[in-house]
């Protein structure tokens, strides 16, 4: 395996909690008919057909803005952009807990925004992961009802087609993921850094011979966003046509795909996660 077992089982369970909270997200708002906040709600009457072409049109403008951006280092404008689709996935999110309660989209906003400027200008494993187990259920039920079944399905496929190119062939995934790490000091997606059996031999010795200064590598586990938020889009699909249980074998059997493509990975390689998800 790529890392080890307890890293491996860590990255899964973040995973599929972040599952089963955007199908209890999705839920919460179809259940109970309350609209999405922030005005969030999609407009009535839209052919599913179309949004597909709308939502693969928005992909491609975000990938061409991301990659802009980085050409000219426009880190502060970047971060910005994070911020605010943070707070408004966020605010979803934690709104989507207390819909009964009178003007829960602005107490919602005011957890939202003070989590979202952690999570973007001050660097915290914590906070970044636990936020993370936040941002996908509530920027999964924006795109949850413009979809049907045969939309999120071709979805799946353009999607793991792009990912393989992005990871294998043009490399843009990885370039993204560093550009994030080392220039905005945040990512887009689960992040664990951890030492491995020979850094934490070298990190003894080196407390043992009291040495002031030595440089000792870190390795990084990372699960991107994209990963994460699609199959909680298919299983949102799934909820509104089948019902709870299907959703949550949807989201059983992603996590059992992603565990295999984990079980199978190599140190020092990349793999794109939507093929073997989808």
């Amino acid at each position: 395996m790529k890392h080890s077992a307890k890293i491996v089982a860590i990255l899964l369970g973040m995973f599929f909690i972040t599952q089963l909270i955007g199908i209890w997200v999705i839920y919460s708002y179809q259940n109970n008919n309350f609209n999405l906040p922030y005005g969030m709600e999609p407009p009535k009457g839209i052919a599913p057909e179309t949004s597909l072409v709308s939502i693969v049109i928005a992909i491609a403008f975000a990938v061409l803005v991301m990659l802009i951006f980085m050409r000219f280092n426009i880190d502060l404008l970047l971060k910005l952009w994070f911020l605010f689709v943070i707070i408004i996935a966020l605010g979803i999110t934690i709104n989507s807990t207390m819909l009964n309660v009178q003007n829960s989209s602005i107490i919602a906003l005011t957890i939202a925004v003070p989590l979202a400027i952690l999570k973007v200008f001050k660097r915290g494993i914590l906070v970044h992961n636990i936020t993370e187990l936040m941002i996908y259920p509530g920027i999964a039920a924006i795109f949850v009802p413009i979809l049907n079944l045969w939309t999120i399905s071709l979805l799946f496929i353009i999607i793991s087609l792009y990912d393989i190119y992005a990871v294998w062939h043009s490399g843009f995934m990885q370039k993204m993921a560093k550009y994030q790490i080392r220039k905005l000091k945040m990512f887009s997606g689960f992040f664990i850094p951890y030492l491995g059996a020979k850094e934490r031999a070298q990190l003894a010795r080196i407390k043992r011979s009291d040495a002031k200064e030595k440089k000792i590598k870190v390795s990084v586990a990372i699960l991107g966003g994209g990963d994460v938020v699609f199959p909680i889009i298919f299983a949102g699909v799934i909820l509104r046509y089948f019902g709870f249980i299907p959703s949550l074998i949807m989201a059983l059997g992603a996590t059992i795909a992603l565990f295999v493509l984990f079980l199978f990975s190599k140190k020092g390689k990349f793999y794109p996660a939507m093929p073997f998800i989808s």
